[in-house]
């Protein structure tokens, strides 16, 4: 009886812990409008700022999706915030609206708060908003002017690195899994 219990959930677990992990996604195709003038991307945006990459993370979500995350050194604002980093979530590319940060280059980024890749809302932006290279932003920066600097001194870098929520299930089912092998185990040579 008790090796009949311990062999359903071992089952169990491992089912749940497989379809969590490999999960499929939906594929969405990404399609732009007329591109926004500089004052109405703004005014959609709720944040807007200049800042050089420091980094940039692939993550898969619990959904399955693939997406970035790109860390900011902020160094000048025009919207949203005064902080010195800033964590920047977007597509992995290939139709999902993705835009590629490049590590150690500067933009221009528009973003605005967005569920487009994940559960809670995330500050996101995509290839149909102005965010570009800040070397060809020229048009924006004159229409936006000077900017602010940061004033809140931050330090993200934790954040963009920390395990998400699905590699926990995972660790836990194979915890579960350990432990009913060993008790099975210890069961049998009894």
């Amino acid at each position: 009886m008790v090796r009949r219990v311990l062999s359903l959930i071992l089952m169990t677990v491992l089912g749940f812990s497989f379809m969590t992990i490999f999960h499929s996604s939906n594929a969405y195709a990404c399609s732009c409008a007329m591109p926004q003038t500089v004052e109405a991307q703004f005014n959609r945006s709720e944040a807007v700022f200049a800042g050089r990459v420091l980094d940039v993370n692939e993550q898969r979500n619990l959904n399955g999706s693939m997406t970035k995350a790109a860390l900011f050194d902020v160094s000048h604002i025009w919207k949203g915030g005064t902080a010195s980093q800033i964590i920047i979530h977007t597509g992995s590319g290939g139709g999902d609206c993705g835009f590629n940060f490049e590590k150690g280059k500067e933009y221009l980024v528009y973003a605005g708060y967005s569920t487009m890749y994940g559960d809670k809302k995330l500050l996101v932006t995509i290839i149909c908003d102005r965010t570009v290279a800040l070397d060809q932003a020229q048009e924006d920066l004159a229409a936006l002017g000077e900017g602010k600097p940061p004033t809140d001194k931050v330090n993200l870098e934790g954040e963009l690195s920390r395990l998400h929520p699905y590699i926990w299930v995972a660790i836990i089912g194979f915890v579960l899994l350990g432990t009913t092998i060993f008790l099975v185990r210890r069961k049998w040579r009894k």
